[in-house]
């Protein structure tokens, strides 16, 4: 079973990462990009600023707490547990990969810190925002698959590597937006 797993997770890498174009090379480098996302984030604390007023400070503070978390799961427990190959590091994929600015990333690839991270946040701001933000779970979720495929797509993760960190941000999620409304009370009193 785990072999067949394996070979499906080969096989739709090989098949993304080989539907290359000049377009989508741009535009899969501009998603997995560092710093790309930064005024996105900006806009979203004054979004939260806006709506949630002073409820949003705990909001926007979790959120460190989040995705150091998420973080630390896949870069701190998962990659040196399971030290599991990139794809762009794996031998046996030599010459059968485009590679993006010849980018291959860290060694180990299981699990994905940017999957981890964008759905771990998605997740959470699901959680504590929709009421106000009920667009939010839409945008988010895309949000987090678009940034999460890139990296498949730029042959630095396989599927699963990106997949189970989408299903191990859920409790992560579900743990900070507890902590968020069992103390947004709390730090509302002392405020006022």
């Amino acid at each position: 079973m785990i072999e067949i797993i394996k070979q499906l997770d080969t096989d739709i890498l090989l098949w993304l990462n080989r539907s290359h174009t000049i377009f989508w090379d741009d535009v899969m480098w501009f998603a997995t990009g560092k710093w790309t996302w930064l005024p996105f984030y900006i806009l979203l604390a004054l979004l939260l600023i806006w709506k949630y007023k002073k409820n949003s400070i705990l909001m926007i503070f979790l959120v460190a707490l989040l995705i150091t978390l998420s973080d630390q799961l896949a870069s701190g427990m998962f990659k040196p547990l399971f030290e599991r190959l990139r794809p762009s590091h794996n031998p046996d994929l030599v010459g059968k990969l485009h590679l993006v600015n010849d980018y291959r990333g860290g060694k180990f690839g299981f699990i994905s810190s940017h999957a981890a991270n964008v759905f771990s946040l998605a997740f959470y701001l699901t959680l504590v925002a929709r009421d106000k933000l009920k667009w939010m779970p839409f945008v988010f979720i895309l949000w987090a698959i678009f940034v999460s495929v890139s990296r498949v797509y730029l042959g630095v993760h396989y599927p699963t590597d990106i997949l189970v960190p989408a299903i191990l941000s859920v409790p992560i999620a579900l743990i900070v937006a507890r902590i968020y409304k069992a103390y947004t009370p709390i730090l509302i009193k002392k405020i006022t």
